[in-house]
């Protein structure tokens, strides 16, 4: 078992909870996890009522977000401003999270 020593102490003290949460999310697999859960609940508030209506199954996988539609003009909307949806996505994390959209 291995005691905490006084500068480990010291450094914990350092960090607020939300800093040491990011921390571990940013050191661990589950940050892209967590933004693709993220990114689902608060979809309606990225992309508004209409096209998040006609979207589904978000998936996020090494920094590429897959979009599904079954709605052709919808489909090519997004094709077209996919550059935009990036730049939206990306500032409303304030980070950048995605770098690509992929719409199936």
């Amino acid at each position: 078992m291995r005691l905490l020593s006084a500068k480990n102490i010291s450094l914990m003290g350092s960090y607020s909870i939300g800093e040491a949460l990011n921390l571990l999310l940013e050191q661990s697999k589950w940050k892209s996890k967590v933004i693709e859960l993220r990114m689902q609940q608060e979809w309606e508030q990225i992309v508004g009522k209409t096209i998040a209506k006609y979207t589904r199954n978000l998936h996020l996988s090494d920094n590429k977000l897959t979009i599904y539609t079954d709605v052709a003009p919808l489909k090519q909307e997004l094709l077209v401003g996919k550059e935009q949806l990036i730049i939206r996505i990306n500032e409303y994390f304030g980070q950048k999270v995605i770098s690509d959209i992929i719409v199936k």
